[in-house]
């Protein structure tokens, strides 16, 4: 692992994609583009997200998730047994319709804009996740790189649709044990490709203790829940741990071949309450407090938490955790000051170490290839603002 500046600035994990590329995926998804010309489209948008970060003065940088439909549908393309459906679709088939109706109204989200990766046979690792696009940035950077991927209560939690998976896995936790397995292959891939920063996904555990048993997320498979969260949260915790399990550490070889990889790789785990508008109305409030016990026995080096926005709450303290702290909104075309990022770190300074606290927004700045968050020139300044706090922040700590 190599060593990083007193608070490295990174991003959560997607750039808004351009426009074209969007159209491309499009002619790519019904056959009228080959795989070859859209991958060269696809490396473009990449290096444009790379570029930006770098400019901006990034310590960690990611391809911004260019190549992907959304951060997590993806994997419907490299995982055997698992396909796409749109909400659309999917109101087709579940039993509870009236149920799933009333979540769609909540949303302040088209049904056909989003895509849910639907297990419709046995799960299995077909291609890289996220590997492949690694050595393209590695050849194009120096910088430490971060990989974002789904989290694995978060892939089995949307894959287990029961009127269409249930003939393949009994349980929502049998499909989970082929989801871990798929996912250790591809985070102990990406350590032996030398990732210093693996970064799982997992958004809906705040859904869990804000709505009380009533799915109100963009995450509609979400409908597979039980109704009790501690039970959920516990399923959580398991399969995480599973997944990331012997990563921190020096690992020799692992569950793929690759390699030793010297000196682990960090960990992350990413919690928001949803990043689907810019309607703040429509996502989820309220304190990290419920998830503290819980995120404690997670087995990961940091948590990345949304913090620059004030259905957040206060900031709660995880011990034994880094802390990747939300500092920019990145829904909102209103700037952060440096000094004010530079307050809130400051803040959070009375609970964790100067060591142990990175800068970040506090989610993607693209989440849907369809309806990005921001503009790419907004993004930029933010990271801009989030790099000109911490040499503020830097300096602070040299006198």
């Amino acid at each position: 692992m190599r060593e990083l500046p007193l608070f490295p600035v990174t991003s959560v994990g997607s750039w808004p994609r351009p426009d074209a590329l969007e159209r491309a995926r499009g002619k790519h998804r019904r056959g009228q583009l080959d795989d070859r010309e859209f991958a060269r489209l696809a490396d473009g948008a990449a290096l444009e997200a790379l570029r930006a970060q770098e400019s901006a003065g990034c310590d960690l940088v990611t391809d911004g998730e260019v190549r992907r439909d959304n951060f997590y549908s993806f994997v419907a393309d490299k995982l055997e047994g698992v396909r796409t459906m749109s909400l659309a679709e999917m109101l087709d088939v579940v039993e509870d319709k009236e149920g799933f109706a009333r979540i769609l109204d909540t949303l302040d989200v088209p049904a056909f804009s989003i895509h849910n990766p639907t297990c419709v046979g046995k799960v299995r690792r077909k291609e890289a996740l996220a590997t492949d696009d690694v050595r393209f940035l590695r050849a194009h950077t120096s910088r430490p790189i971060k990989v974002t991927l789904p989290g694995p209560y978060l892939l089995t939690r949307a894959m287990w649709v029961k009127e269409v998976t249930r003939g393949i896995y009994p349980t929502k936790e049998a499909l989970g044990d082929d989801v871990v397995v798929a996912l250790r292959e591809e985070v102990f891939a990406l350590a032996a490709a030398g990732v210093e920063f693996i970064q799982l996904d997992e958004p809906v555990l705040t859904e869990l203790v804000f709505t009380q048993g009533m799915t109100r997320t963009f995450m509609c498979a979400a409908l597979a829940a039980r109704k009790d969260p501690a039970e959920e949260l516990e399923l959580a915790v398991e399969l995480i741990n599973r997944v990331v399990a012997g990563l921190d550490g020096p690992v020799a070889g692992g569950p793929v071949a690759g390699g030793p990889v010297a000196g682990g790789v960090r960990t992350g785990l990413h919690v928001c309450r949803g990043n689907w508008s810019q309607d703040e109305a429509t996502l989820l409030r309220g304190s990290y407090r419920p998830l503290v016990p819980y995120l404690e026995r997670i087995q990961v080096t940091q948590l990345v938490l949304e913090y620059a926005t004030e259905r957040a709450g206060e900031l709660v303290v995880v011990e034994g955790k880094e802390l990747g702290l939300g500092v920019v909104n990145p829904r909102t075309h209103a700037l952060e000051s440096p000094e004010a990022i530079v307050h809130r770190v400051r803040e959070a300074m009375r609970h964790y170490p100067a060591s142990h606290i990175f800068l970040n927004p506090d989610c993607g700045f693209g989440t849907f290839a369809s309806r990005p968050m921001n503009t790419p020139d907004i993004a930029a300044k933010k990271l801009a603002a989030m790099v000109r706090a911490a040499e503020l922040l830097r300096a602070e700590a040299r006198r």
